[in-house]
């Protein structure tokens, strides 16, 4: 052979080996024809089936976190309807009850005493409601008592917003 055939023959022989060592293997079909999904193409089968849902509009899912929802109007206030309020406690917003003092309840629990609108007075507990809030804490120690105040405004990341009334002391009162 010539120097110019066995440069040709050795450089189809390199390059067969080089076809041959890094081809991908391609996984065998089992006796049906039929080949066994692998849990990647199994993924891979459902994100396309989701795709095609959302495609079809059979499927929807908005996940906010912790964020406004974008379709809901910045300007209109929504379920903007005047609830009606109720007689006592339920009827009178947190900005309306003055706190006077928190008592022990030997049956459990602690028990706060509040002075109305109305100027009369209430014994209220953890879960009881005025107009916009709930009580949710009550502590005797540090005399606070905490609502968390119903907000019905779309531009606020959360509806609510807890609000604390304090007892006042001695000295603040004869300040006054």
């Amino acid at each position: 052979m010539h120097k110019r055939q066995t440069g040709w023959l050795l450089a189809m022989a390199m390059l067969t080996l080089l076809v041959v060592f890094t081809a991908p293997a391609f996984p065998q079909g089992t006796e049906g024809g039929t080949e066994t999904p692998t849990p990647n193409t199994a993924a891979v089968e459902q994100i396309l089936a989701q795709q095609e849902q959302l495609m079809r509009g059979q499927r929807f899912s908005y996940d906010p976190g912790s964020r406004r929802d974008p379709f809901l109007s910045l300007y209109e206030k929504v379920g903007d309807r005047p609830r009606e309020r109720l007689a006592g406690m339920q009827g009178m917003y947190i900005d309306e009850i003055d706190l006077n003092g928190i008592v022990e309840d030997p049956s459990g629990g602690d028990v706060a005493y509040f002075t109305g609108s109305d100027n009369k007075g209430y014994f209220m507990r953890v879960g009881d409601r005025v107009y916009d809030g709930a009580i949710i804490a009550i502590d005797p120690i540090r005399g606070a008592v905490t609502f968390r105040q119903e907000i019905d405004d779309p531009r606020r990341i959360k509806p609510y917003r807890d609000v604390v009334r304090t007892l006042e002391t001695l000295e603040e009162i004869n300040n006054e």
